[in-house]
């Protein structure tokens, strides 16, 4: 157990102005604090946060994060409290202390929907503070490599936390050292078998290739050294998570794999990693496509180095990295190697987000995924964020865009601005138009072709890579479609309000929202378009004391039928309004009442407020809306049987008729069930007589086949009645067709 006077020795070593009273102070108050408690190994529980703080001093980290890690316990686990804390180490130090203890509480691998809001919280604690995340990755790295003497089924929860946050966390910050060998414990722990065989290839393959190793660095130094260029080359084995990875991801044997070992060769300026790489490629053949420049575009975990693999000595494959003694620094030990927190400058946190681009990323992500959504989809964004590798594109401008292997133009949109992702029409790729699905790649200028009027569609969601645009595609789409509800709400308030003769206004129904549980105006239209409040609810809440009596309409009765602007060719009525007829206009009416007047309005999709039956309906059928609690209104056919689980709530039917002018595209479902011949050939005859007739077929089953006969079920397509009948028609025709009839549900 590392003694006093040595925590204090080894901080002098890299910063000699320490102020050793703050470190003996932490030191013997977490040592009394801590007194005779013991860890599951046997060991004195004071023990973890001194090698806490061993680890931190291995950073080369300020005081005031090692005096932290000594206490990061003491809260938790003992009598001491954040006043104590604050009197005696200041409320910086007792701050941090705090967040560190409301982390180790949050348990990361339960339920989803907890596990998500733990993650939450515990960016949320980390992205105040860096130094709160640097104290609780050592402090997950102590308890790794002591993870043995924990039970067998806390040690998994454990090990699956390690691999699925915190290690990915640490790359996340640049952390390399650290991810590897949080990896490579959890790896231990998680798949002995695996983890045991990769190891002892490995082990194999260094020994056999031990001359070699020596040989390339040795051949590499004595190049550099003839080219006078100062440079340390090593050679080093990859480690055993990461080959075992590489493997399941490209599904290769060890036998297959190329470059198991890699070499670094660290030089002065940035200006000597350019003539290194010029020194070895006017030596040794390049590998086509391997060559990656991350001192130009560092990645965004701040990593920067110049990474090729050459044909080298021996004709052996070999990977090289090169880069600077401070690029290697950043690489090792990432937002640990900045500066700010080895000097202790207050307010760090601020210009280390400027300095570091790693914590910025984890200050925007934290802005971008914490906003609206719900934990489960922030847990699934943020866990994205984490694991992905990345492309490096251009705005027009020049602008440096980071983004995950794999996005696309919206995630380049939405990565902008939200704004623009939003009326995203299209891109142009390198000058050239290009699909809004195509797959971006290192060195993109890529340009955004925009449109007021675009709502993004809610398929993009599973086109998208990033959190980011997942969570605005979402939230996009959720608005759409709860103005769809709080237009319909609104129509249907107004009639119930004019039946009785009172005024409707937003204002007047702001006093009463609280009394029907709802946020603002527009949460409850939106509810009263979906049935979850019925309009008769809100009218009494309005006017409690409104005697019901009968009103005469203040307006001619055929005002009573509206459009929505999700349903192409339909209008509406609600249920109690007179029917009455009104001279035709320039549009043609299909169904009763051709005369009514109406406008049409494009639009319906699977996302609307409006949508049929399971067995669809078409212009011409006589037809009728229910009104659906948390769904809109849904469309059937008069003589569904459907309509008879609703014959008790006549406030949920809802007038509706056909309004489709002669130039309509749009084609309606219906459902036919045909029986047939069982015989080769059969489908083919009707799927061929369907689609001469111009029908589209949207899904055919087979659902019930028999020595003789078999049945098909078919939802199909057609412009209206007339087509459908035809069609039947025709397929009643064909000699291998027994029966053709029009299914209603």
């Amino acid at each position: 157990m590392m003694r006093q006077y040595e925590l204090v020795e080894r901080v002098q070593k890299y910063k000699p102005d320490v102020n050793e009273a703050l470190l003996n102070k932490a030191y013997v108050y977490a040592m009394q604090k801590h007194g005779k408690q013991m860890r599951a190994s046997g060991d004195p529980y004071i023990s973890h946060p001194l090698e806490v703080a061993a680890i931190l001093t291995e950073m080369r980290l300020d005081e005031s994060t090692i005096a932290v890690a000594l206490l990061h316990d003491t809260i938790e686990d003992t009598t001491a409290t954040r006043a104590e804390i604050d009197e005696l180490f200041g409320e910086d130090i007792g701050r941090l202390v705090e967040g560190l203890t409301k982390i180790k509480k949050l348990d990361l691998v339960t339920k989803r929907a907890k596990q998500a809001e733990n993650l939450r919280k515990l960016l949320l604690a980390i992205s105040d503070d860096v130094r709160v995340l640097l104290v609780k990755l050592a402090d997950r790295l102590h308890n790794m490599r002591t993870l043995e003497h924990v039970p067998p089924e806390k040690r998994a929860r454990i090990a699956e936390e390690t691999m699925d946050i915190y290690a990915p966390l640490a790359g996340r910050m640049g952390m390399q050292e650290m991810r590897e060998e949080l990896e490579q414990l959890a790896f231990k722990n998680l798949n002995l078998e695996a983890y045991e065989t990769v190891t002892g290839k490995l082990a194999e393959l260094s020994e056999r290739n031990r001359d070699l190793i020596h040989t390339i660095e040795d051949e590499l130094s004595a190049l550099f050294s003839h080219e006078g260029l100062k440079a340390t080359v090593k050679g080093r084995q990859k480690k055993a998570y990461s080959v075992f990875r590489k493997m399941q991801s490209k599904s290769l044997s060890f036998e297959q794999l190329s470059d198991v070992f890699g070499f670094r060769i660290i030089v002065d300026t940035e200006a000597d990693c350019y003539r290194a790489l010029g020194i070895v490629h006017m030596r040794w053949s390049v590998v086509p496509g391997r060559f990656k420049d991350y001192i130009s575009t560092p990645k965004q975990n701040d990593y920067r180095s110049i990474h090729t693999t050459i044909v080298g000595p021996s004709r052996q494959r070999v990977e090289l990295q090169i880069r600077t003694g401070r690029m290697q620094d950043i690489a090792e030990r990432g937002v640990a190697a900045h500066a700010l927190y080895k000097d202790g400058i207050t307010g760090g946190d601020q210009l280390l987000s400027k300095d570091s681009r790693a914590y910025s990323w984890l200050r925007q992500t934290i802005e971008a995924l914490s906003v609206g959504d719900n934990p489960e989809d922030f847990l699934e964004h943020t866990k994205l964020e984490l694991f992905q590798d990345q492309v490096f594109c251009f705005t027009p401008k020049g602008q440096l865009i980071a983004l995950p292997r794999g996005a696309t133009p919206i995630d380049f949109a939405y990565a902008v601005h939200t704004d623009i992702g939003d009326t995203c029409v299209g891109a142009k790729i390198n000058g050239r138009i290009m699909p809004l699905v195509t797959r971006l790649a290192n060195g993109d200028e890529v340009e955004i072709l925009r449109s007021g009027v675009q709502v993004p569609p809610p398929a993009w969601e599973e086109i998208v890579v990033t959190g980011k645009a997942r969570a605005a595609i979402r939230r996009a789409t959720k608005a759409a479609v709860r103005k769809q509800y709080s237009g319909l709400g609104m129509r249907i308030l107004e009639r119930t309000f004019n039946r009785a003769g009172k005024p409707l206004s937003r204002e007047g129904l702001k006093p009463v929202l609280h009394r029907l549980g709802q946020k603002d105006v527009e949460d409850m239209l939106a509810a009263v378009g979906r049935g979850e409040i019925v309009s008769e609810d809100v009218f009494k809440a309005v006017y409690p004391n409104h005697q019901e009596t009968r009103v005469s309409p203040r307006k001619p009765a055929d005002e009573g039928w509206f459009n929505l602007r999700s349903a192409a060719g339909l209008i509406f009525k609600l249920p109690g309004l007179n029917k009455s007829q009104k001279s035709a206009t320039t549009t043609r009416k299909i169904g009763p009442d051709p005369d009514m007047a109406a406008m049409p309005i494009r639009g319906m999709d699977d996302n609307a407020v409006v949508r049929f039956g399971p067995g669809g309906a078409v212009p011409g059928d006589r037809i009728v809306g229910i009104l659906e609690p948390g769904a809109g209104i849904t469309i059937y056919p008069i003589q569904s049987p459907g309509l008879t689980k609703f014959d008790d709530e006549p406030n949920r039917w809802i007038d509706i008729r056909w309004d489709i002018d002669e130039n309509n595209k749009n084609r309606f479902p219906a459902r036919i069930l045909v029986t047939a011949i069982n015989a080769p050939g059969t489908l083919a005859e009707v799927a061929q007589t369907i689609a001469a007739s111009e029908t589209n077929i949207q899904t055919l089953s087979m659902v019930r086949v028999a020595a003789d006969f078999t049945e098909m079920l078919v939802d199909l397509q057609v412009w209206d009645l007339k087509h459908l009948n035809n069609l039947i028609t025709q397929l009643k025709e064909l000699g291998s067709v027994s029966t053709v009839e029009r299914i209603y549900e």
